[in-house]
This record gives structure tokens, sequence and C-alpha cells, in this order.
């Protein structure tokens, strides 16, 4: 597999900052640690309420990705949030569609690299590929975030978690 953008190569600092603008809170573990919270273990991102809790070595992608998950569900989930985000289909392809925009939020990341790491790491669209389906098949995702006012009619950000 080829290697991920991580926390580590970035600095938390910037993440942070995007999460707050959500009321998010990026929580550092002790680097060898188990991420409370975690659904897929070792070094992915763990989600407890309006927690993300991270390693150094916890890549960009999942961070992102699990964040998404906590802006993207509704307020009955996100108030028994422990490690398994839920939700259907339609939410899960709008958690991707957004953690590609929210990927330009980051210096040194951006929505090329998260496409890559997102393909590396294994996630699965109908097109073959992250690119691809966010180029070519991901209007109902982008609809699907209009609907949930996290995103306007013209793709701005309104950092809000979904009510």
């Amino acid at each position: 597999m080829n290697a991920v953008l991580r926390l580590g190569d970035v600095g938390k600092e910037t993440v942070t900052a995007l999460l707050a603008r959500y009321g998010l809170r990026l929580k550092q573990v002790a680097d060898n640690n188990t991420i409370p919270g975690s659904y897929w273990h070792e070094d992915e991102a763990g989600i407890i309420g309006l927690d993300v809790l991270v390693r150094q070595d916890t890549p960009l992608h999942s961070i992102l990705h699990e964040s998404c998950h906590i802006i993207c569900m509704d307020e009955a989930r996100r108030a028994v949030l422990h490690t398994d985000a839920g939700g259907e289909y339609a939410e899960e392809d709008a958690v991707c569609y957004l953690q590609i925009l929210l990927a330009d939020c980051i210096p040194d990341f951006g929505r090329e690299r998260m496409w890559q790491d997102m393909d590396a790491w294994g996630y699965t669209f109908r097109l073959g590929s992250a690119q691809r389906w966010f180029q070519e098949d991901a209007e109902d995702a982008f609809e699907w975030l209009v609907q949930h006012r996290l995103l306007t009619p013209s793709g701005e950000f309104i950092f809000q978690l979904r009510q």
C-alpha cells in the first residue's frame, strides 16, 4: 500500500483549527496507545461525541472521514456517538464528499492527495477511484450536503453540524 499523509506530516494546529470551526475537538492519544472510539483500530481516528481521537500516525483521510461523520449525522445519533457512526448509504457518500472538500483547507494536503490516499487505503467507488467518483458521480452527495445545510448551493462551507 502507498504511504498516506498522516497528522505528524502536517502538524495538528491546522487540523485542530479546522475541526474547531465545527465545534469538534481533536484529542491526541500518546503514540502506540490504542485510540479510543476507533472503528478500524490500529492508527485510525476514533470518534466519541464531539471528540476526534488521533495519534501522530493517524492518516489525515481518517481524521477528516470520521470528523465528517460527526458533522453529517443528526443530533440524536451524535448525542450517543461512540465508535460506530452508523448512518445510511447517502450519508456515507456525503461524508466522503465533504472530507474531500475539507482536505483543501489543510496546507500540503488538498483534494488531489486526499483522492490518492483514499484509493491507497481502499475506499471503494463505483467508478474505480475517489477522483472519478467525485468528479463524475457524486452529484447526489453534493445535493445531500446542501439539503442538510452543510454546504451552500454554490458549494461553500457553512461550518455547522447537521441539525
